[in-house]
């Protein structure tokens, strides 16, 4: 059988999950066509973005996680959201803030190790329009995608 690991992480990374539907019935005893139709409307109202797969991230080389805060620069404040949306199209980049403060945006960045995220820096958030950063790196996480670890 082939391994197409590195492909179903991609796809359950980037919300290729469905609900457990089966499961989901017999935790709160209703059927299943009743949390399907709920489930159905909420996606369709949009309550519901997506779904995701939880991972252990060490276990798919992304166990580096650090909190960029970053200024921007004085021309950029006007629009911070057209930086947020550059940044947002990069796979390390797991979430993007804007926020007020001496920090206008809040990143959270995943990476194999030290090395990888200082290649990303360099290549990505030294850009135009970012002129200061500082990285606060994670040490461990204990709860993280609203699950315990």
């Amino acid at each position: 059988m082939r391994d197409i690991k590195n492909k179903l992480i991609s796809m359950f990374r980037n919300g290729y999950c469905t609900p457990q539907i089966a499961r989901i019935a017999k935790k709160i005893k209703e059927p299943s066509t009743t949390i399907h139709y709920n489930i159905k409307k909420l996606e369709k109202e949009q309550v519901i973005k997506a779904y995701k797969a939880v991972f252990d991230y060490k276990k798919i080389d992304l166990g580096y996680c650090v909190y960029v805060l970053c200024q921007i620069s004085p021309d950029e404040y006007a629009d911070p959201e057209r930086i947020a949306k550059d940044l947002v199209k990069h796979d390390n980049i797991e979430s993007v803030d804007i926020c007020t403060g001496d920090w206008e945006l809040i990143l959270k960045i995943r990476a194999k190790d030290q090395d990888e995220y200082y290649q990303f820096i360099k290549s990505v958030i030294s850009r135009k329009g970012i002129i200061k950063i500082i990285t606060v790196s994670s040490l461990k996480q204990l709860k993280t995608e609203f699950i315990p670890t």
